[in-house]
């Protein structure tokens, strides 16, 4: 084949998708075509081909041509509603027709009467394997006459004569608690990137290419799903293979959905006049005066000055939001990742080029494409797709910023000082720009918790409540506001006493942080003079800079997994080097103590497809990879081993002394290998009871441990922390995991080794007087909590913190634990 014309199937006025009433066609997520409001009774068949289906509904009907392309014709919009009615099918599937043969007669007055539109679209659904290269330039249209001229694509006919290209196909049940969002979506498109092979995936009828971030989207896949995976070309197993594997490994999502609760939950108290209640996004307190954002939408010209010229304004506009992206760090990097993928969606590019060659300008199309597949994902219901569809419309305002001449980076406005930022929705680029300090809380009337809005405002300090709704948009301009995020309440222009109040309690919370903050950068004793280290954990060069201005005594954890995920080869010794070289200039001398490479489990990478196991987080994970792939083990080792001798090495996952002797021996020959003159320490992290109870076993041949509590704590309770059916229960002060802690250090102690905690709780200020009780003496935390460490260190005695310990050892549960940290913390206090 090298083309084939369509015939119209029906009479009447053709006009393109992108006017169709409805995303889902107008976004060309279901294939590219045309659409027809038909005049006639009769549809038939566009030309020769074999019948696949024809809906239950009786309003839509699929052809495969001799050549192998899918036609879908579907008659009306939301005529799904009508149940049949109006529909007379005159074929069945299976059966073969002729072009001109009927398909479905039409009862076009009952139609219109019941249907919201009868415009319909006639579509080439594989668009992977056939384009349209011609196309009916609208109007009126005859039964018969040339509607649509398809090809197939080049790529499609290379991959069908290869001679390896058998298809392959496999079930997979999808164990991610929130379903396909957008990361999860951008890893499996990047995954199958540059593999010889066509992939899709399905789920019931639907079907979405692997590599298009929204139309995977747009599957409305869930927690429980199965899908299918399918595969054709040379790297067809592979492909299947890489995606069972990443997909069953639960991407760090493995869970149940949010369980239903037994009883729907009783209604929240009225409120009094004045009071909006919403969802917490971020914590904390605020008063300041209502300002609202102002309109983003900007106007842009429909039509363009030639597809050449406005292709490659698209692709220059696309290139430097790309490299923009890419250079966010800290909480911003997953959430500019996600992004970064749907810049490179084929389905979205595809829809602007063909606005393009309609001949609208690069931004034109450019909105229409992002719009159309936003209000698809909203669409959906799912409220976790309808906070993606955010992510799409930042995307949109990026690009156009850049086609408008503006940069790369949209500023955010001048805010005078003190604002409350009121918006009907913000957009993830909304709250990264809010730099100066000026916006103290935020508000929308939609969003979620979980969405990125959120995230980057907990990232930034500012207190955010979303999902308001409706009366949000009462409150003025200037009105003064208390955002109490913890409570989930905002006060609208409260009485004079309540401010006073609220700006007490404000005050006192901002004096202890920035005599917190002053003392930041000396040496951490207890108030006996016991010496604790205050160190930070890092996953950046940029959370390095952030650790030294917060006073952080080194790195008790770098994180190296950002070096290897998300890419589709492994860093090489020397860009590792690099990286590791940096972080310890920034750190002028102090310790930085560099965990091996921990991935498997719910941190798989494509470039490292590991067999799809049942329990991964029981499997082939941390220390036990590097031991199976010792080119990648070694490969780190020399990195960090060129690095200086800052830099320690310390083994995630171990639960035998065996582990750690072999790693041992590959680092001594290593050393003499490279001519490495320094001594090398090399510690274990301690996150299985196997390693806790034989902490004196591994203390014999490592030179220090560190507890990763977070792990240590799921293991020991048997809660997965990412379930959260029991989420809840998984608290670092059960009195099973201190009691391990306990151990640990004794086991530490009989061979003058020392103890840190690298863990969540080392970033508790509550845990922190029963750590130094058990006898940890470094404690490694986030970089911003580590002046509130040094501040708990320094509220407290050896001997008052071994008596805490000793009655939370005694205790009979977290919520016990807790009560007594919390009076405690109130003791020293007062």
């Amino acid at each position: 084949m090298t083309r084939l014309t369509l015939l119209s199937p029906l009479p009447g006025w053709v006009s393109p998708l992108d006017e169709v009433p409805d995303a889902v066609f107008a976004g060309g997520m279901m294939g590219d075509g045309v659409a027809i409001d038909p005049t006639g009774t009769q549809l038939v068949a566009p030309c020769a081909a074999t019948v696949l289906s024809v809906h239950a509904a009786r309003h839509a009907v699929t052809l495969r041509t001799d050549d192998g392309a899918d036609v879908l014709i579907h008659l009306g919009i939301d005529t799904v509603a009508l149940g049949g009615a109006g529909f007379a099918v005159r074929v069945a599937a299976g059966q073969r027709v002729a072009a001109g043969d009927p398909l479905i007669d039409l009862d076009l007055d009952r139609l219109l009467a019941g249907a919201a539109s009868m415009v319909t679209p006639v579509l080439v659904t594989d668009a992977d394997a056939f384009e349209v290269v011609d196309r009916h330039p609208g109007g009126a249209v005859a039964i018969g006459e040339p509607l649509l001229v398809i090809a197939p694509r080049a790529i499609a006919r290379a991959a069908a004569d290869a001679g390896d290209g058998a298809a392959v196909a496999r079930d997979v049940v999808v164990p991610l608690a929130h379903g396909l969002h957008a990361r999860p979506a951008a890893r499996i498109a990047e995954a199958v990137r540059g593999l010889d092979a066509r992939v899709t995936i399905a789920k019931g009828d639907a079907v979405a290419p692997a590599t298009g971030v929204t139309a995977l989207l747009a599957l409305d896949v869930r927690h429980g799903d199965t899908i299918t995976l399918r595969a054709s070309g040379p790297d067809a197993d592979e492909a299947v293979e890489r995606l069972a594997t990443l997909i069953g490994s639960g991407m760090g999502e493995a869970g149940p959905a949010a369980p239903t609760p037994a009883a729907p939950p009783a209604p929240a108290p009225a409120l009094p006049d004045g009071m909006l209640r919403g969802v917490t996004a971020a914590p904390g307190l605020a008063i300041g005066t209502a300002r609202w954002l102002a309109s983003r939408d900007r106007a842009v010209a429909r039509d363009g000055a030639g597809a050449d010229a406005e292709r490659a304004r698209l692709d220059a506009a696309l290139a430097q939001v790309r490299a923009a992206l890419a250079a966010a760090t800290g909480a911003a990097a997953a959430i500019m990742a996600a992004h970064r993928a749907l810049l490179d969606d084929p389905d979205l590019i595809d829809v602007a080029q063909r606005q393009i060659a309609a001949g609208r300008s690069a931004d034109h199309a450019w909105r229409h494409a992002l719009r159309a597949q936003a209000d698809t994902l909203r669409a959906t219901g799912n409220p976790r797709l309808a906070e993606r569809a955010d992510d799409l419309l930042d995307v949109e305002r990026r690009v156009l910023a850049v086609l408008a001449g503006e940069g790369d980076d949209p500023a955010a406005p001048a805010y005078p000082a003190g604002t409350i930022l009121l918006a009907d929705d913000l957009l993830p680029s909304d709250v990264a720009a809010l730099r100066d300090g000026a916006v103290v809380g935020l508000c929308s009337t939609r969003g979620g918790p979980t969405s990125h809005v959120a995230i980057l405002a907990a990232g930034l300090g500012i207190p955010a409540l979303v999902a308001i709704g409706g009366p949000l948009a009462e409150v003025a301009e200037g009105a003064t506001l208390i955002l109490d995020a913890d409570a989930a309440t905002l006060a609208v222009d409260p009485a004079p006493g309540v401010v006073a109040a609220a700006r007490a309690r404000a005050d006192a919370a901002a004096h202890r942080r920035a005599a917190v903050l002053a003392a930041a950068a000396d040496a951490a004793h207890t108030r006996d003079g016991v010496r604790i280290e205050a160190f930070a954990n890092l996953g950046s060069l940029a959370d390095a800079q952030a650790a030294v201005a917060a006073g952080a005594e080194g790195c008790g954890l770098l994180r190296t997994e950002f070096l290897f995920l998300d890419r589709a080869t492994p860093p090489d010794a020397d860009e590792q080097a690099a990286l590791y070289c940096a972080v310890a200039d920034t750190l002028d001398g102090r310790p930085v103590i560099v965990r091996l490479l921990d991935i498997g489990g719910d941190k798989p990478a494509p470039w490292l497809p590991l067999p799809a196991e049942e329990n991964p987080a029981l499997g082939v994970r941390g220390i036990r990879v590097g031991l199976r792939h010792r080119d990648v083990l070694d490969t780190q080792l020399r990195a960090i081993l060129s690095a200086g001798a800052a830099c320690r090495i310390m083994l995630p996952m171990v639960a035998s002394v065996a582990e750690l002797t072999a790693v041992r021996g590959v680092v001594d020959a290593l050393r003499a290998d490279m001519g490495v003159a320094h001594a090398v320490q090399v510690g274990v992290m301690v996150e299985t009871p196997a390693a806790a109870i034989t902490a004196d076993l591994l203390a014999r041949h490592a030179d220090f441990l560190s507890i990763g509590t977070n792990d240590l704590t799921q293991y020991t309770l048997a809660m997965d922390r990412g379930n959260d059916g029991v989420a809840g229960g998984v608290d670092g002060l059960h009195p099973a995991v201190l009691r391990l802690i306990g151990e640990t250090c004794r086991g530490a102690a009989r061979h003058a080794r020392w103890t840190g905690v690298c863990g969540g709780l080392a970033s508790d200020p509550l845990a922190v007087p029963i750590l130094i009780g058990l006898g940890v003496t470094e404690l490694s935390a986030t970089p911003a909590l580590v002046p509130e460490v040094k501040a708990a260190i320094r509220a407290v005695t050896l001997a008052d913190c071994r008596d805490l310990a000793a009655r939370a050892v005694a205790a009979d549960s977290a919520a016990a634990v807790r009560a007594l940290a919390r009076d405690f913390a109130g003791g020293m206090a007062a």
